[in-house]
């Protein structure tokens, strides 16, 4: 009897023990699901910074790697042909900005050049313009730099003024070039996998 009562205690303890870690599972589960309705129904903030600097905050994806292949099939392809795992990646981002510039550059003929030939020359520190006018066509020559800067950040959750946890994960991106406009920012964190 006191066998019996033994082998009973110790199944209930091992049911007991895998209902617990499936209910954490599940609810891991859930909660990744909540934050990536979450980021996908917030938009993307664009705005310029003190110095201003271009930037653009977005909220991360979080999602698995079968759901990145199946979502983001571009960029998996895109991962293979750089030779990389694709399941040795733990996070995909990109952003998209667009530069432009607007000058009024001096024309002045070449001095060794007697022709209708006109050079011109200009820019910032950020944005190079070079060319040349002759009489029927216009040759330009535009050199743009850019830094983008990407901070990866948690976003603590708040009760009152307590912190704790996370609530999310968020991606800033500035742009050095005060040119550049962000157009789109994408930040998409992948499960983790068994190692």
């Amino acid at each position: 009897m006191n066998r019996v009562i033994l082998l009973l205690l110790i199944v209930t303890t091992l049911l007991s023990g895998v209902s617990i870690a499936t209910s954490r599972r599940q609810q891991a589960e859930i909660e990744r699901l909540r934050g990536n309705l979450s980021a996908m129904n917030e938009s993307l903030i664009l705005y310029r910074t003190a110095e201003g600097e271009a930037a653009a905050s977005v909220e991360a994806l979080r999602l698995t790697l079968e759901e990145f292949r199946a979502e983001h099939s571009a960029a998996s392809d895109h991962i293979r042909e750089l030779g990389i795992r694709l399941r040795r990646v733990e996070s995909y981002a990109q952003a998209v900005g667009e530069s432009r510039y607007a000058t009024t550059l001096p024309l002045s003929a070449a001095p060794h050049d007697s022709s209708t030939v006109r050079h011109f020359e200009g820019g910032d520190s950020h944005v190079e313009a070079r060319g040349s006018v002759t009489r029927d066509s216009l040759h330009l020559e535009l050199r743009s730099i850019d830094t983008l800067r990407q901070v990866i950040h948690r976003v603590p959750r708040r009760w009152l003024f307590l912190r704790f946890g996370t609530k999310a994960i968020r991606q800033e991106i500035t742009s050095s070039n005060p040119h550049t406009t962000l157009v789109y920012a994408e930040y998409v964190e992948l499960g983790r996998r068994r190692r």
